[in-house]
């Protein structure tokens, strides 16, 4: 009976260290810090693309001044189509197939207007120029001597 005993003991001692040890109990926190490592850059790259792609693209451009970010995407989407296929795929690995995309036509397209709004912020607004030519349809001025 001790004999049994101590062997249980022993063999719970065992387990319990080899719990500790293993790197699977501390996985959890690692696996969600090694995704998040991974997929925002990759988000971040697929974002910077369009940003940098629309404010170089007159067309997109004017879609975008107009709000309309939906269409500004779809004039260049395609140049920034392998920083959108590095995401979607390692979501996809992360998550299961077809998680990238759902993830790129639900909450990133969602919020990518608003970061696309706040990084090309400076090419949106317009500025109001001075200029120093007279108006065509303005009087000619009169000449010094002139009443």
């Amino acid at each position: 009976m001790r004999v049994l005993l101590y062997g249980a003991i022993c063999t719970l001692a065992a387990m319990e260290l080899a719990a500790a040890a293993h790197p699977a109990v501390a996985a959890p926190a690692s696996r969600a810090e090694h995704r998040r490592a991974v997929l925002t850059p990759l988000e971040q790259a697929a974002t910077d693309c369009f940003a940098e792609t629309i404010g170089n693209n007159p067309a997109a451009l004017a879609h975008a001044r107009a709000g309309r970010w939906y269409e500004a995407a779809g004039v260049i989407g395609f140049l920034c189509r392998p920083e959108v296929d590095a995401m979607t795929r390692a979501r996809d690995h992360f998550e299961g197939r077809g998680a990238g995309g759902r993830y790129f036509t639900g909450p990133y397209a969602r919020h990518l207007g608003q970061e696309l709004a706040r990084r090309l912020e400076p090419l949106l607004t317009t500025k109001a120029v001075a200029n120093a030519e007279p108006r065509p349809d303005s009087e000619a001025p009169a000449a010094a001597g002139e009443p």
